[in-house]
C-alpha cells in the first residue's frame, strides 16, 4: 500500500491523462460553468470514475459555499460538464424545488 503522497500523486497523473485524452473537460471550463448557474467559493473538488450498472464515467464532485453560508454539494459529469447531482445542506435541493413547484411559488 502506498503513501498518501503517492496516492495522491498517481490520482493527479491519472486525471491530468484523462483530460488529455478528451476524455474530461479541465477543471477550470468546468469550474466556469459551476459558477454561472451556481455561485460561491468551491471549497473542495474531487475528481472520479464512477460505475453505474455496466457504464463508468468521470465525475467531478464539488462543494461550495453559497452566500448565507450554506453547503453544496454538486455532482459533474466531467465529459460534458452538465450537473446530474446536487444536494444542499439540508438535504436535497430538487426535492425543495419540487415542494416549491407544488406548493405553486417561493418558500415562505
Amino acid at each position: 500500500m502506498g503513501s498518501g503522497t503517492s496516492m495522491a500523486s498517481e490520482d493527479h497523473d491519472r486525471a491530468r491523462q484523462a483530460v488529455e485524452a478528451g476524455e474530461v473537460l479541465p477543471l477550470r471550463t468546468i469550474l466556469e460553468r459551476v459558477d454561472r448557474e451556481y455561485p460561491g467559493q468551491v471549497v473542495d473538488v474531487e475528481l472520479e470514475r464512477e460505475r453505474e450498472s455496466s457504464q463508468e464515467r468521470w465525475v467531478y464532485k464539488i462543494k461550495l459555499l453559497r452566500s448565507g453560508g450554506a453547503l453544496m454539494k454538486l455532482k459533474v459529469d466531467a465529459r460534458d460538464g452538465s450537473i446530474i447531482g446536487k444536494k444542499a445542506a439540508g438535504g436535497h435541493e430538487r426535492e425543495r424545488e419540487q415542494q416549491r413547484n407544488r406548493r405553486g411559488g417561493e418558500d415562505h
